[in-house]
């Protein structure tokens, strides 16, 4: 039991409220992680053991245990204690930004704090980062979150967490854009598919964008969407190892259509999943979007 359950990588996420564990979860399910959520120390040792008797279908796993636990939280190091007593392998990532940082991320959601939901943000940020003093000790990685952006977030844990038997070392990202908003600044590659046949025009899908069934069902469904995408996805399936062979660590690929809110959106969606499926670590933004809130 002890050698198998060593055979497990196996990642506990923990640190400040709003430091991007939240984040952090997507990122490593892209990489094939099982993931579970505040989940209660107690059961820890449980779920391990689950997870040997899924018989190697279960060997990559991430579980975030933070303050939400509230009572249950205070035993984590008590476990981890006792799973150690055991020779159980495992790793803690720690989350954390400045005061500064988490305060101003804190009005942008216009959450409370967990700790404090009536009082001061401050408050709740300082008597947070007290008690995972000595967690943080424990952590034998620490990311400081305050200057990184999703897609650098999502580099960083790539390089420390992805199986390099399955996952190749250059990150991927990409970009959904509207031209009528510019061209981003750090796209490698930049295609335009203004000449696809446009939703916006639909009454019906007007209101919707590329992230709903009904808008991708109308930009696939056009033959010329579908000879352009067997072309591009040759494209990118050529260029990918090309890229990794010339030493590139990241890799920004743009899409482009007038509003950013429906064809682009649709496409980029479509090649991120296929360039996941090629073993890369993948970053999709739809800049369109988020200019369109």
């Amino acid at each position: 039991m002890q050698a198998n359950l060593n055979n497990l990588k196996f990642v506990l996420i923990t640190g400040l409220s709003g430091a991007g564990k939240t984040e952090t979860v997507r990122i490593l399910e892209d990489l094939g992680y099982f993931c579970v959520d505040n989940l209660p120390p107690a059961l820890i040792p449980k779920f391990a053991e689950l997870c040997i008797q899924s018989e190697g279908k279960i060997n990559h796993v991430a579980l975030v245990c933070d303050i939400r636990g509230r009572g249950f939280f205070d035993h984590l190091i008590e476990v981890l204690e006792a799973l150690e007593a055991t020779g159980f392998s495992y790793e803690i990532l720690f989350l954390e930004a400045s005061d500064e940082t988490l305060v101003r991320r804190f009005k942008e959601s216009r959450r409370r704090h967990p700790i404090l939901p009536e009082g001061s943000v401050l408050d709740g940020i300082q008597q947070e980062r007290q008690r995972l003093q000595e967690l943080r000790g424990r952590a034998h990685r620490i990311i400081d979150t305050s200057s990184l952006t999703a897609r650098e977030l999502r580099q960083e844990v790539g390089i420390l967490f992805a199986d390099t038997k399955t996952h190749k070392s250059m990150a991927v990202s990409v970009i959904s854009f509207g031209y009528k908003h510019g061209i981003p600044l750090d796209a490698d590659l930049a295609i335009d598919v203004r000449f696809l046949p446009n939703p916006h025009y639909v009454e019906s899908l007007a209101p919707l964008t590329g992230n709903d069934e009904p808008v991708q069902e109308y930009v696939f469904k056009w033959s010329v969407t579908q000879r352009f995408m067997q072309k591009l996805l040759d494209l990118v399936e050529f260029l990918l190892p090309q890229y990794v062979k010339e030493g590139k660590q990241e890799l920004v690929i743009a899409i482009g259509c007038t509003g950013g809110r429906h064809r682009s959106v649709a496409i980029a969606n479509y090649i991120a999943d296929f360039i996941r499926q090629q073993g890369f670590v993948v970053n999709v933004e739809h800049r369109g979007l988020q200019q369109h809130i």
